[in-house]
């Protein structure tokens, strides 16, 4: 029997946030995450037409296009506040304040049970790009979500 039929999870992942250069010691986030998207790779193609063949287009390749990591989560709080440190992240960068941290980070999708990650994306030199505050309403028993943006200058799936 093929192993075809199993198909990865999309519900069962983890997300690592590091200090580019550091280790796991200047982790920022790790796991929380609800939603994570923009795990998407573009080739920018140029077509170019030969003078004298009007039946043929040569298309090449161009730059690489990456598009920002989207990560949702729940608002974290402990005894006596919510959890700022995405906050800071965003804040310190926009005061100015060099050098920037910048954030390696990987997405690795575990098995239904959790046992086994089947797949890594990883990115590297990660910016804060958006970071967005919940949506507040009374009317609803929602969980204030937060959202982040994560501007990279690399992505690759690591098979396992």
């Amino acid at each position: 029997m093929d192993d075809l039929h199993n198909l990865l999870p999309a519900f069962n992942f983890s997300v690592s946030l590091y200090k580019t250069g550091g280790s796991d010691r200047n982790l920022i986030g790790n796991g929380g995450f609800a939603e994570c998207s923009g795990l998407e790779l573009s080739a920018d193609i140029r077509e170019h037409n030969e003078g004298g063949n009007n039946n043929a287009v040569r298309r090449m390749l161009g730059r690489v296009k990456l598009q920002p990591l989207v990560l949702k989560r729940g608002m974290l709080v402990n005894q006596t506040q919510a959890d700022g440190t995405l906050w800071t992240w965003m804040t310190t960068m926009l005061d100015g304040q060099l050098p920037f941290d910048r954030y390696d980070g990987h997405i690795d999708v575990f098995d239904r049970i959790g046992a086994t990650s089947f797949a890594r994306w990883s990115f590297v030199r990660g910016l804060p790009s958006k970071l967005s505050g919940p949506t507040l309403n009374a009317k609803t028993g929602d969980i204030a979500i937060e959202e982040l943006q994560i501007v990279h200058e690399g992505l690759r799936l690591e098979v396992k």
